[in-house]
């Protein structure tokens, strides 16, 4: 397995004094923008603020109290989203599918420029549509906390136990099939 997706992880530990600078954030970015999409429709919208900006704040204030208790030193949250229309009123094809693999482009690119990211579900899709001003042919559909890793300690002590706890992923033989479901594969 290739070094950036093993060393990938989603850390809540962040260094708050940590910035990210212009050509990180925009490297994340065209990362993502890379990402296959059905038929080349790229789906994906991305919102950012960096920590100290309004749309920092804006990010911020739509997460769950939960993700608001450490992503607050994150040195830029961002929230992607998709268009479900192209400009004629056609539905784009698979779009959230397109989004999760421009995010996973923007995270793999965290990892190789030495940042982390943490992506959430927990945020209000409402709050986020209303404080942006979102049309109503995009929805926010992912946050994404990115910065530079910091020490456990910064954590309280129940997110610390996690941020060091071994990481685990099932097996293949329950992930992967053939011949029919559950018969496995490896």
């Amino acid at each position: 397995m290739h070094p950036l997706i093993s060393d990938r992880w989603s850390p809540r530990a962040l260094d708050p004094a940590a910035d990210i600078t212009d050509a990180q954030l925009e490297s994340l970015f065209e990362a993502a923008r890379w990402a296959a999409s059905s038929g080349n429709t790229q789906p994906g919208r991305w919102l950012v603020g960096r920590r100290g900006s309004q749309a920092f704040t804006q990010i911020f204030d739509a997460l769950r109290p939960g993700n608001q208790s450490w992503a607050g030193a994150a040195s830029a949250l961002i929230v992607g989203c998709v268009v479900t229309e192209d400009e004629t009123g056609r539905s784009l094809p698979m779009p959230d599918y397109a989004l999760g693999l421009s995010a996973q482009n923007l995270v793999l690119q965290a990892v190789a420029e030495g940042l982390v990211a943490h992506q959430m579900g927990g945020f209000s899709r409402e709050d986020i549509a209303s404080s942006f001003g979102l049309p109503p042919t995009a929805q926010a559909v992912i946050a994404i906390a990115v910065g530079v890793l910091g020490p456990p300690s910064l954590l309280p002590d129940d997110l610390a136990a996690r941020e060091v706890a071994e990481r685990v992923r099932k097996p293949l033989s329950e992930l992967v099939f053939t011949d029919k479901w559950g018969n496995a594969a490896f």
